[in-house]
């Protein structure tokens, strides 16, 4: 049997669990995590929906809050949350992204107003959350590069995949540019970020506006999110977003060299959940050089 016809079969029953008789489940693609279909029911309306195999997690809940934060603390667009359970998320459909100049200034501004309206003193988030499959440590905490080192760097040390994928040489590598964040990025106050901000978890409305989805969220550093977009790979149109955010929140001197090092986070995610990283170790190995032993004095 085809996969995707095994997996909407699972979706389909899920769905009906939750009371929505699914008239077609099709394929949507660009997740990595969760089975996904664009749902049609019995009587026309459209939805997007997700699941998850093996145990019931908090991952949808957690998602569902997250989304509802972006959205009334920080005046992003969301879609609208259905239905929100351990087994099923349930979302209004959305459109896809339209990757022109103007959607990604639209984009540059939502984000930004996002950041500027959520300035907080402390990083973290009232709860834990997830990126992807794995845990995210949203312990409060007041020092942002203590965050940042011991949350979202050095946490995925011991996941059995990062493990594997580097010695202690290059371990110890990450432990001393951890320590020497405060010399790597200036004090920035944290705001609600979205935590997962490569351009697919991007889409749109009906009217082409820019929509966030998936997001791992909590207080950080802006700079975070900016890193997931300028790291991964984009539309060539998205360079306008970073010309018109920093008309908007203008970034600290040296922002553009600072991309890669906040980007390790995601780089050592994507290690820990996939056999297949992508090129992310040897990504993470250019990033970590001056800090090799060898390199240092």
């Amino acid at each position: 049997m085809n996969l995707w016809v095994l997996h909407e079969e699972i979706l389909a029953d899920r769905l009906r669990e939750a009371g929505y008789a699914a008239k077609e489940v099709k394929e949507a693609v660009g997740g990595v995590v969760a089975i996904a279909g664009l749902v049609t029911l019995q009587d026309g309306t459209e939805l997007f929906a997700k699941t998850l195999l093996g145990p019931d997690q908090d991952i949808f809940p957690v998602e569902s809050i997250g989304l509802s934060d972006l959205h009334d603390l920080g005046g992003a667009n969301t879609p609208d949350v259905l239905c929100a359970s351990p087994r099923l998320l349930v979302l209004e459909k959305m459109q896809p992204r339209r990757d022109n100049e103007h959607f990604w200034e639209q984009l540059a501004s939502m984000l930004a107003t996002l950041h500027m309206s959520t300035a907080s003193e402390r990083f973290g988030w009232h709860r834990d959350g997830w990126l992807g499959r794995l845990r995210q440590d949203n312990t409060w905490e007041t020092d942002g590069h203590t965050f940042f080192g011991e949350r979202r760097i050095l946490r995925w040390l011991p996941e059995p995949l990062v493990e594997a994928a580097f010695n202690r040489e290059e371990r110890q590598a990450l432990e001393r540019l951890c320590a020497a964040l405060p010399e790597l990025v200036p004090p920035q106050p944290p705001c609600l970020a979205h935590g997962d901000l490569w351009q697919e978890n991007v889409v749109a409305t009906s009217d082409g506006a820019p929509v966030l989805i998936d997001p791992a969220v909590s207080y950080n550093w802006p700079e975070v999110d900016l890193s997931m977009l300028w790291c991964s790979p984009r539309a060539a149109a998205s360079e306008r977003f970073f010309a018109v955010y920093q008309e908007i929140a203008p970034l600290q001197d040296g922002w553009e060299e600072r991309m890669p090092i906040l980007h390790l986070r995601e780089l050592l995610s994507v290690i820990a959940h996939d056999d297949d990283d992508w090129g992310a170790v040897e990504a993470v190995r250019k990033i970590i050089a001056p800090f090799r032993r060898s390199c240092v004095s």
